[in-house]
């Protein structure tokens, strides 16, 4: 596989799970798209460790991805650690993990990779693309590059590229792990994961997850016991949560991954002649959704899509939903959510 970098990388392994059934004439097949730690178990129970798919509400009978009509496909990106090929995979070079020999990987890569599997399953057009925050640029991508192999867009909770302030966030991100000794610049795999630094990453990127509303309510200035330690412990449930999510995270995702992913995202950029290019006018129809608590992707960035859509004539339609869960609510307004999709699905259905 070529990448954008110049460099290329073979044979690379896709790890993806499908939901519901691809109809005669493979008219029915609907792409999500993950976000930065996901994978490809979107939907149902994992025989592995029984927990729902990341998107379980969203994905299944009569849900807003009604796998009675389509067909769900989900796989994991390339540069992940949940069965594609990515750092912590075999390099057949030298019977090791890749580690920092793994080559730099964007957006436009990974929907590369997953255009391989939509035509390793022999879909020469998908009814629609949708994915949150990175699963949106992915989405947006698909639409950029391959406008002719995509009837619809849900792009949510995202942006056309990464402003300054989302790049250092990402940064403060990347040289948490790298500071951590355990990393090792990279090549830890035989020694263990950095695993601090890699939760203290994590706990940053919770921060962003969340709202200063959300927070307060789930939160606000609440001990986890009634007196003050006045020692450095986790007085506050706040506190407590951000140290659990981060030492729990190490657990099930890689660190290299959460390097190279972080840096994919800061280095998309469809924003000016890249979205679309060369054409005037795309037959590709969008649903464009954002949150007006989400500080980490903003409504304007949104914004920005539908206007960079406007020009190029394209079916948009567009929802800023209330809601106080910030950038998490792409998770969790599954109500609303469900609601938008399928009556954008049905229209594009029936065309």
């Amino acid at each position: 596989m070529q990448l954008k970098s110049g460099r290329s990388i073979g044979p690379v392994t896709i790890a993806y799970e499908t939901y519901g059934k691809l109809n005669a004439d493979k008219s029915n097949a609907i792409l999500v798209c993950h976000a930065l730690s996901g994978d490809a178990h979107a939907a149902g129970i994992s025989p592995d460790d029984k927990t729902p798919g990341w998107w379980d509400d969203l994905i299944g009978p009569g849900k807003a991805l009604d796998t009675h009509q389509y067909f769900v496909i989900c796989s994991n990106v390339i540069g992940g650690c949940k069965g594609s090929t990515g750092p912590s995979s075999v390099n057949p070079a030298t019977g090791k993990p890749y580690a920092l020999d793994f080559p730099m990987i964007t957006i436009a890569d990974m929907v590369e990779a997953e255009r391989y599997l939509i035509d390793h399953r022999g879909i020469d057009k998908l009814l629609c693309v949708i994915g949150g925050s990175m699963g949106g640029m992915q989405t947006l991508q698909w639409a950029s590059a391959y406008p002719d192999r995509v009837l619809a867009a849900i792009p949510i909770a995202t942006a056309l590229k990464h402003s300054p302030q989302q790049i250092a966030f990402n940064e403060v991100i990347r040289q948490s792990i790298m500071a951590d000794p355990a990393w090792r610049k990279g090549y830890y795999y035989e020694h263990g994961q950095p695993e601090k630094g890699l939760a203290v990453a994590r706990m940053i990127g919770h921060i962003t997850f969340m709202s200063d509303q959300s927070m307060e309510e789930k939160f606000s200035r609440k001990l986890k016991n009634d007196n003050l330690s006045f020692q450095f412990t986790d007085d506050f449930e706040v506190e407590g949560y951000l140290r659990y999510r981060g030492y729990n995270f190490v657990k099930r995702f890689d660190a290299n991954s959460y390097l190279y992913i972080t840096k994919a995202l800061d280095y998309f950029d469809l924003s000016g002649n890249y979205f679309i290019p060369d054409v005037k006018k795309t037959s590709v129809r969008f649903l464009v959704i954002s949150f007006k608590s989400d500080w980490l992707y903003p409504s304007y960035q949104s914004q920005d899509i539908v206007r960079a859509l406007k020009r190029k004539h394209a079916y948009t339609t567009y929802f800023d939903l209330i809601s106080t869960y910030g950038h998490d609510a792409f998770l969790i307004e599954i109500e609303d959510e469900t609601r938008l999709v399928k009556n954008f699905l049905a229209n594009i259905h029936q065309r």
